[in-house]
Order: C-alpha cells, then sequence, then structure tokens
C-alpha cells in the first residue's frame, strides 16, 4: 500500500434505512385483571335489564293502540309513548295525580268486569271533567260546570282537540267524586268509556300520552 492511499475497511458501508423498531412483550394478563373484566360484563348484563325495567315502571312506556275508540285521533296499531312521571311523584308526595282537561290518559278501570271486559284490561280516553265538576251529556253535547264556569261549558268546542269530535251519543248527568275524572273517546259513536262505566279514579291513571312514535309518517307530540 503506498503512502497515499486511504485504507480501505471491510465493515460494511452503513444504511440509510431506520433500524426496526422492537417493542418489549407485553406481560399477559394477570387472573386477578381477567377476573375483573369478566365481572364487569356481567355486572352491565345484570344492570341494563333493571334499568330498562326502572324506566318502564315509573317513567315512560311504550303502548300500541288497540281499537277504534280514539279515532280521528289515533288509529288502531299506532304505537305510542306514555309518560309515567308525574304518576310516580304522586306516589312518592301522597298526592292524587290529577291530569288535565284535554289530556289523553292510559287507566285501568276495575268496573268494566260488569261490561264483559277484563278487569285489568288497560285503556285509553281523553280528560273531560276533573273531581268536583258536573259533567251534563245532552243532546249530542257535553257540558261542563264548576265554580269558573258555573254557567257551564263545552269543552268539545272550546279546546284544540275538539276539531276531531263528532256528535256525543248516550245522555248522561254525573258530578265527579273526589280524586276521579270523567273520560271520553274521541270516537264518541263507538267508545266504552264513562259515559258507561262512570268516573275512573285517579290511583287507576298509568300515565298521559306525550309521543305517536309510529307509523312515522304520523308521528306527534301531545
Amino acid at each position: 500500500m503506498s503512502p497515499n492511499e486511504t485504507p480501505r475497511s471491510n465493515a460494511p458501508t452503513p444504511s440509510s434505512a431506520p433500524e426496526p423498531v422492537v417493542s418489549e412483550p407485553q406481560p399477559d394478563k394477570t387472573p386477578r385483571e381477567g377476573f375483573g373484566s369478566i365481572a364487569s360484563t356481567i355486572a352491565v348484563l345484570l344492570i341494563a335489564p333493571l334499568v330498562a325495567l326502572f324506566l318502564t315502571a315509573f317513567v315512560f312506556q311504550s303502548y300500541q293502540v288497540d281499537g277504534p275508540s280514539m279515532e280521528t285521533t289515533l288509529f288502531n296499531s299506532d304505537r305510542l309513548l306514555v309518560w309515567k312521571v308525574p304518576k310516580t311523584w304522586s306516589r312518592i308526595t301522597g298526592h292524587a295525580y290529577i291530569p288535565h282537561r284535554g289530556d289523553i290518559v292510559i287507566f285501568t278501570d276495575q268496573n268494566l268486569s260488569s261490561f264483559g271486559e277484563d278487569p285489568g284490561k288497560q285503556l285509553i280516553k281523553r280528560v273531560i271533567a276533573l273531581p268536583g265538576e258536573r259533567v251534563v251529556v245532552k243532546d249530542g253535547v257535553a257540558t261542563v260546570y264548576n265554580s269558573q264556569h258555573p254557567d257551564g261549558f263545552q269543552p268539545d268546542k272550546t279546546l284544540p282537540y275538539g276539531k276531531v269530535i263528532g256528535q256525543t251519543n248516550i245522555d248522561r248527568d254525573v258530578t265527579v267524586p273526589a280524586n276521579q275524572i270523567f273520560v271520553m273517546g274521541d270516537n264518541r259513536g263507538n267508545s266504552l268509556d264513562s259515559r258507561t262505566f262512570g268516573p275512573v279514579e285517579t290511583k287507576d291513571i298509568i300515565g298521559k300520552l306525550i309521543l305517536r312514535v309510529w307509523p312515522l309518517s304520523s308521528a306527534k307530540t301531545f
């Protein structure tokens, strides 16, 4: 080798490619961690149905209309959402739940057995008169008398729902007792309601209609 020559190395020329990254192997989960994951899954599976039951019992519930008694407001097979919070609160406070006039409510009535119906059957009707009021159904018209209207007024003609109401048959003259309401179906010619089985106990009210969810084309709040 001459004095001017540069020594050559037999070592390989460094490459410009990045060095491979090697991660350290992760330790397997301990038996305790595995058990915790299983326990969490089981807890979710157990709690979810309990939450669903709580909501159904005390907050809201889905119903399906069976029959024509609320036409043309509601139709057979409509799917509804019923709000139960006011009734739940009345139970907690120990006060009767009194819905508003014009509300559509779900209730049970033990008097139905006298008319060949299951006494535990749930019905959906509209609130016409409140506790202490007098209701007179005569000549196809329902008139309500109370302290604010001693000469009477006709809710079917003064409240917004009235445009769907036909002629009201079956003459009646009833004073609604305390903690009871007088209800009628909007399809007055084809409805089993307070004109037949009398006022409904407020304790038998389940909740009030707030939403029609099906069919989607007819979805509506109440």
